[in-house]
């Protein structure tokens, strides 16, 4: 009977530590609007669990295992995930603005539709990433590699892209408007689905090898100040 009851979602609740670590142990558990405000998980294994439309706002999940965890309609602005493991996780929707995913793990982590603004992703271990429909305006990701990555939808407006590599990336409907991409690569990358405006001449070079449009190596000129005819 206690394990019939295990696998029942756990809906509205107030959870704390403590309540999660006495149900660590049952299986993965699935949390349906959920209230984890401020709540500390960190270094705990919450493998293969399943967030719905939960609170975890400022939530602590420093160090936590969070391999193929599902993360939908979640609300989670300034949460911890530095060195968390979250590969093969799903978020899906929800705002995540100003969280932490520094040194964290992110082998095919997937997010769609979701809201990454302010998000630093400074020395994560990202491979096979997936983002779609997502903001990550002025998130911090420096260093950061979408090489070979079809990025769909995706605003890096005035984000910390220096070093980047996008070797033989395909970006489709995103934006690069003002962002920070110094000593980044972008050979053989698609940049004609790219907004590239705010990007000055000088940046030009780090596009070598790259495929743009004739419209957008105008705005480029005319970054410079060059009147194109």
């Amino acid at each position: 009977m206690d394990d019939l009851f295990a696998s029942q979602p756990i809906a509205g609740a107030t959870l704390a530590r403590s309540d999660i670590e006495r149900l660590i142990g049952k299986g993965p558990r699935t949390l349906i609007d959920c209230d984890l405000d401020e709540a500390d998980l960190s270094g705990l294994d919450l493998t293969r669990w399943r967030f719905e439309r939960c609170n975890l706002r400022r939530s602590d999940l420093a160090g936590a295992k969070l391999e193929r965890t599902v993360w939908q309609g979640c609300r989670g602005p300034f949460a911890n995930f530095s060195g968390a493991n979250l590969s093969e996780a799903e978020f899906v929707g929800g705002d995540w603005n100003n969280c932490a995913m520094r040194r964290a793990t992110l082998t095919s982590t997937r997010f769609t539709g979701s809201k990454l603004t302010g998000a630093d992703f400074t020395e994560a271990r990202a491979m096979h990433i997936h983002f779609e429909e997502v903001l990550l305006v002025s998130a911090k990701l420096p260093g950061f590699s979408f090489r070979k990555e079809s990025l769909r939808r995706v605003d890096l407006s005035g984000a910390d892209l220096r070093k980047g590599d996008f070797r033989m990336t395909v970006l489709e409907d995103c934006s690069l408007r003002e962002a920070m991409v110094a000593g980044s690569r972008f050979e053989g990358s698609d940049l004609r689905g790219a907004d590239l405006g705010g990007l000055r001449l000088v940046d030009a070079g780090l596009f070598r090898g790259a495929t743009i449009s004739r419209e957008q190596a105008g705005q480029l000129l005319v970054e410079l100040g060059l009147n194109v005819r």
